[in-house]
C-alpha cells in the first residue's frame, strides 16, 4: 500500500481493528453517510438493501473480463496467474449467460429440491451422531464437532467423494475462498492461486475415478447431465464440482457457527426457541439476516450505472454488501440490528443473493442449520459459551474460526 493511502481514514476499512470481530458499526456508518461509496482502490461499495436487491437482479456481468484497468484487476490477475483455465474463471458463479445459463441449468437438473428434501434423515443422522460425542466430551469446539463436519460431510455424500485428503481439501478450499475479498496481500494472491491449481488436479483425478466408478450421486449425475444436447466440458465440469465442494460447506459452517452465537447472545431469543421449537424455520432465516454467512457479493457494470445521485462508470467493479443491507433500518425497522427469531419479514434478506445468480444451495443450507441448531438446543438445555468465540479473521466468509461451548 502506497503512503498515498490512509487507511484509517477510508469510509470502508476492512483492516480496521475489529472489523472481522464485528464489522456491523462501520456498514452502518456507510448506510447513514455514503450509502452508495466510490473507494479510493476503484471499487464501489452499496450498503442499502433497495440498492442492494436491484444491483443483483440487475442482469450485470460477473466476469471479470469486463473489468476496466486499476488495483481490482491487477488483483485478479495475479490470483489468477493469468491463467484462463483456472477454476477462478469457469464456475456458473464466474459466467454470464449464455455459459451461465447452460451451466446452471445442468447442475439443476441434479440439485433438484426433491433430492435436498430427500437428505433429511440423512443429515438428522449425521447431527445425531455430533450431539451423541458432544453429550460424552461436555465441553467442546462446536466449530469442529458440528458445524464444519456437518455440512463437509453431506456435501461429500452428496458428490459421492471417494476417500481422499479431506484434511488437505479442507485447508485448500479455506484457501481458495480468499478470492472473494476484494483487497488481499500479495502472498495471499499467490496462495490463492496454488490453492486453485491443487485442487483442479485433485478434482480432475476424482472425476477420472467417477468416471469408472459411476454410482447414484451428484458427481455421477453431472458427468451425464445434458442440456440441449451439450454437456459440461471437462474444465467446466471440474469448476462447478470445486465450486459445489467448497460453497456446500464453507458458508454453511458459518450459518449454524453464527446462528448459535446469536443465541448464545441473545438468551431470551433462545427461551424463546425452546418454548416454540416451531420458530426454527423463520430463525433460520433470521440467523441468515441478522449474521450473513457470506457478507458481500459482486458485480461488474456493463455500461454506465445510474444510482441515487451517483453514476458508476463502465467497466467498474461494485460490492453488493449482503450484510449491510440486511441490517438496513430503512427495510426492517428501526430495530433492524436485532436479534428476533419472530421477525415476520426475516426471509427477506439477501444473504442468499438474488436474480440469475440466487444460491443453488440455498435449500440444502437451511435444512442443514434447522436441523443442527434445533436438534442442539432442544437437547442441551445447559448450552453456554465456554470461552471466547475466535473468528476466522475474513472480510467476507466471516464466522467463527473456534466457538468453545459446554453442555453441562
Amino acid at each position: 500500500m502506497t503512503e498515498t493511502f490512509r487507511p484509517e481514514e477510508f469510509l470502508f476499512n476492512p483492516f480496521a481493528p475489529g472489523f472481522t470481530d464485528d464489522p456491523y458499526p462501520q456498514y452502518q456508518r456507510m448506510r447513514e453517510v455514503d450509502s452508495v461509496h466510490e473507494h479510493p482502490f476503484g471499487f464501489w461499495f452499496l450498503t442499502r438493501h433497495e440498492d442492494v436487491s436491484a444491483l443483483l437482479r440487475s442482469g450485470l456481468s460477473v466476469e471479470e473480463r469486463n473489468l476496466g484497468g486499476g488495483l481490482v484487476k491487477d488483483q485478479y490477475e495475479q490470483m489468477t496467474g493469468n491463467d484462463e483455465r483456472s477454476v477462478l474463471n469457469l464456475s456458473m458463479l464466474d459466467r454470464d449467460p449464455p455459459d451461465h445459463t447452460r451451466m446452471r441449468s445442468l447442475v439443476t437438473k441434479v440439485f433438484t429440491p426433491r433430492a435436498v428434501a430427500a437428505l433429511e434423515p440423512e443429515v438428522t443422522g449425521l447431527v445425531d451422531l455430533a450431539l451423541d460425542r458432544i453429550a460424552e466430551a461436555g465441553r467442546v469446539d462446536l466449530v469442529e464437532e458440528l458445524a464444519f463436519p456437518l455440512p463437509f460431510a453431506v456435501i461429500s455424500r452428496m458428490l459421492g467423494m471417494p476417500p481422499t485428503d479431506h484434511a488437505r481439501i479442507r485447508e485448500l478450499s479455506g484457501t481458495l475462498v480468499r478470492s472473494l475479498e476484494v483487497v488481499v496481500d500479495e502472498d495471499t494472491m499467490k496462495a490463492i492461486y496454488q490453492a486453485s491449481r491443487e485442487l483442479t488436479e485433485i478434482t480432475r483425478d476424482l472425476i477420472a475415478w467417477k468416471r469408472d466408478n459411476p454410482a447414484d450421486d451428484l458427481l455421477t449425475a453431472l458427468i451425464a447431465a445434458e442440456h440441449e444436447g451439450q454437456v459440461l466440458s471437462d474444465d467446466e465440469l471440474i469448476a462447478q464440482v470445486v465450486l459445489l465442494y467448497v460453497a456446500g460447506h464453507e458458508t454453511t459452517v458459518n450459518l449454524i457457527a453464527n446462528g448459535v452465537v446469536a443465541l448464545l447472545r441473545h438468551p431470551e431469543q433462545l427461551a424463546l426457541l425452546r418454548e416454540r421449537p416451531d420458530l426454527i424455520g423463520n430463525a433460520v432465516e433470521e440467523f441468515l439476516r441478522y449474521d450473513s454467512p457470506v457478507q458481500q457479493t459482486r458485480r461488474i457494470t456493463t455500461a454506465p450505472y445510474p444510482l441515487r445521485d451517483k453514476e458508476i462508470p463502465a467497466g467498474t467493479f461494485v460490492i453488493a454488501c449482503l450484510a449491510s443491507a440486511n441490517r438496513d433500518e430503512w427495510h426492517f425497522g428501526g430495530d433492524a440490528g436485532t436479534l428476533r427469531l419472530d421477525r415476520p419479514d426475516a426471509h427477506q434478506h439477501v444473504s442468499f443473493g438474488a436474480g440469475p445468480h440466487h444460491c443453488l444451495g440455498a435449500a440444502l443450507a437451511r435444512l442443514e442449520g434447522r436441523v443442527a441448531v434445533g436438534r442442539l438446543v432442544s437437547r442441551f438445555p445447559k448450552l453456554a459459551f465456554a470461552g471466547p468465540v475466535e473468528w476466522n479473521g475474513r472480510i467476507n466468509l466471516r464466522g467463527p474460526a473456534k466457538l468453545p461451548v459446554s453442555v453441562r
